[in-house]
């Protein structure tokens, strides 16, 4: 054997031996759950054969009222822009891996955000048991561009291999 044709046989050893180290039913997102009932995955594994879907940031739509509303209207709003954007991908809250959220401070309660009203936002879309809670950030932001967001949130979600053949994409 060459010299070139030994480093070929590695290369080739190496690829064969990561094939048989990724068993064929790992092709399945895993969400790793905290012990105790809690409003997120630890982590998410997703598979290799996978279709990522990035959603840009989502605001709340304004209210019949004028306004936004509060931090909990905001997020319920927020949380059905979303699933509509997803449905339009053949995609539902179910395929949501992470997301992160942007709270401002609510006035209403001296410029701190409002996590127990985000909570009672999202408890509407997620299941606090599971089984398809994503891995989640939320933090507090200065201000959004107009002066009544008090919620943006991006996701980003996971189309199996199955799911992108049969939708045709």
């Amino acid at each position: 054997m060459t010299k070139s044709t030994k480093g070929w046989w590695k290369v080739a050893a190496l690829g064969a031996a990561l094939c048989l180290a990724h068993p064929a039913g790992a092709q399945e997102i895993v969400r790793h759950l905290p012990k105790t009932p809690g409003p997120l995955a630890l982590a998410v594994e997703v598979p290799a054969n996978a279709s990522t879907v990035y959603l840009s940031g989502q605001v709340p739509e304004k209210l019949e009222s004028g306004g936004y509303g509060n931090t909990e209207q905001q997020t319920v709003s927020v949380l059905r822009r979303i699933q509509a954007l997803l449905a339009t991908m053949n995609l539902g809250m179910k395929d949501v891996v992470k997301m992160q959220v942007f709270l401002v401070g609510d006035p209403a309660k001296n410029n701190v955000m409002d996590f127990g009203g985000f909570m009672n936002g999202y408890y509407q879309f997620f299941d606090k048991n599971g089984p398809n809670l994503p891995a989640r950030s939320v933090l507090q932001a200065a201000r959004l561009v107009d002066p009544g967001w008090m919620v943006e949130i991006e996701v980003i979600a996971v189309k199996p291999a199955d799911a992108r053949s049969s939708s045709g994409r």
